[in-house]
């Protein structure tokens, strides 16, 4: 089955919006602009910014190119703002018009994931410490962290096609049912992670997918205990996938690192055999670099 990797756009920022002046006619409070109410009289937020942003998150694998008009009724900005966002966005080479209506980002864009990645320390020790597993055992390997109730890939490598959805540095994952998901959410402190199991909706991927909150709760707490996580095609039919934490020198978990590969290939046993330890050796170099 296919899985998005992105988030959607009414979710994509989480507070930000328009005043109803400048809002699109029928924009409703679920949407991207609408969100930016919350900072309405606040003079040190800029509304500008904010709706560029949100322009810029609206185009996704599923709508790479879309008009003025479009993009309007996706974020709830008005028509007006949404001209303004792209005109200031052509300007400075982020997004252009090749037939002069339908918009599309350009590859400039990367940079500003790039300048990310250049930046961060996990991402950049995370990568030779992934191709050197995957060199070793010809698998498929990752690191993420949380953002939100998401899962953000800041470092993979990729040896066999284990998904059905191409997944690269910045893809976003659902939390509670991916064992990389699973392990950031148990090692959360118990206040937060009570408010997550609160407002999750527990969306069906496959029918092995947990299905309530008090088993995924029963789950995380065993996650905790025993120091990783297995997901059983849960998020997808055929994928099977392995994870532990990493800490960093304060014994803070900050990110984990995981095995994906084929169910009919790797079983269960063989991959807690086989790759449990490597994936715990893993960690802990990587940890030793989160100063």
């Amino acid at each position: 089955m296919s899985v998005s990797t992105r988030r959607p756009a009414a979710e994509a920022i989480t507070s930000p919006a328009n005043a109803p002046t400048a809002s699109a006619p029928g924009a409703t409070k679920t949407s991207p602009a609408a969100a930016l109410d919350v900072y309405a009289g606040d003079p040190n937020f800029m509304t500008s910014l904010a709706r560029g942003l949100i322009v810029i998150q609206a185009f996704t694998q599923q709508s790479p190119q879309m008009t003025i008009s479009q993009l309007s009724i996706r974020t709830g900005l008005s028509r007006a703002a949404v001209r303004r966002c792209l005109y200031t966005l052509t300007k400075l080479g982020f997004a252009g018009a090749e037939d002069g209506s339908r918009y599309s980002l350009r590859p400039r864009m990367l940079t500003l994931s790039h300048t990310y990645t250049a930046s961060n320390t996990l991402s950049t020790a995370a990568q030779p410490i992934l191709e050197r597993m995957s060199a070793a055992h010809r698998e498929s390997f990752s690191v993420a962290t949380l953002d939100g109730d998401e899962i953000v890939y800041v470092a993979r490598t990729t040896v066999n096609r284990v998904m059905a959805v191409d997944l690269h540095i910045g893809s976003r994952l659902p939390a509670y049912c991916t064992s990389m998901g699973r392990i950031l959410l148990a090692y959360l402190p118990p206040e937060q992670l009570e408010q997550y199991l609160a407002r999750v909706t527990l969306t069906p991927h496959t029918t092995r997918t947990v299905n309530s909150v008090e088993k995924l709760r029963l789950i995380l707490r065993n996650v905790r205990r025993n120091g990783y996580a297995l997901v059983d095609q849960e998020l997808e039919v055929g994928l099977r996938s392995l994870a532990v934490p990493v800490y960093s020198p304060s014994g803070r978990v900050v990110a984990t690192i995981n095995l994906s590969g084929n169910a009919p290939r790797l079983s269960v046993i063989e991959m807690q055999t086989r790759f449990l330890t490597p994936l715990r050796n893993a960690a802990s170099e990587l940890g030793v670099y989160l100063r």
